[in-house]
């Protein structure tokens, strides 16, 4: 097994450190109060050091976002792969899976508050990282599973689930459970004709 070089798991682990002292303090007090004086003294580093790594505070904002992003992303193919014998199955339990998610992690909670000092705009008006990758990754993951399907109808469907999600992640008006079912009868239709399901 080929093991990483030095330098760049050294990195790694920083960066890793890092996220999680973040995620500490946006639990704790929200990413508003938190600063980059409380990054480094949380980690044990100069502050200089945080700057040379991440560049902005805004840049590291967008990195933890899509830290966290990747681990409920990878829950959800989890749950996508766990109902691939129905389409509609399969897209009600990742929806659901990811608004529940948003409702009780506090990692979400903190995002979507009103006084989160514009970490939701990773999410949404900055977002464009985290919508490309999550539709990247769902679009592969539908291809895997139903590879019947063409490739402009998944990328096309993928890109509309994640950025619905965002949004009643953002704004939630229902239940979890509700909004996916709602969206799997208004989505289940083109879905259906995608992966060739015949009922």
């Amino acid at each position: 097994m080929t093991r990483p070089p030095f330098s760049q798991a050294a990195r790694r682990l920083l960066r890793d450190t890092v996220f999680d002292a973040v995620d500490d303090l946006v639990r704790e007090r929200g990413w508003a109060a938190t600063t980059m004086s409380d990054v480094a003294a949380a980690v044990g580093l100069s502050r200089q050091t945080l700057y040379n790594e991440f560049g902005s505070r805004a840049a590291l904002a967008q990195a933890y976002v899509l830290r966290e992003t990747d681990r409920f992303l990878t829950a959800i193919e989890d749950s996508v792969r766990a109902h691939a014998g129905s389409a509609r199955d399969a897209l009600h339990a990742g929806v659901e899976v990811f608004l529940s998610a948003a409702a009780d992690e506090p990692f979400f909670k903190a995002i979507t508050s009103a006084d989160d000092g514009g970490l939701l705009s990773f999410l949404t008006t900055r977002g464009a990282p985290v919508v490309e990758i999550a539709s990247s990754r769902l679009a592969t993951l539908i291809s895997e599973l139903w590879p019947q399907a063409r490739l402009r109808d998944v990328t096309q469907f993928a890109d509309t689930v994640v950025r619905l999600c965002i949004s009643h992640a953002a704004q939630p008006a229902a239940s979890a459970q509700e909004v996916a079912a709602t969206l799997t009868r208004v989505l289940g239709p083109f879905l259906d004709e995608a992966v060739g399901a015949t009922g």
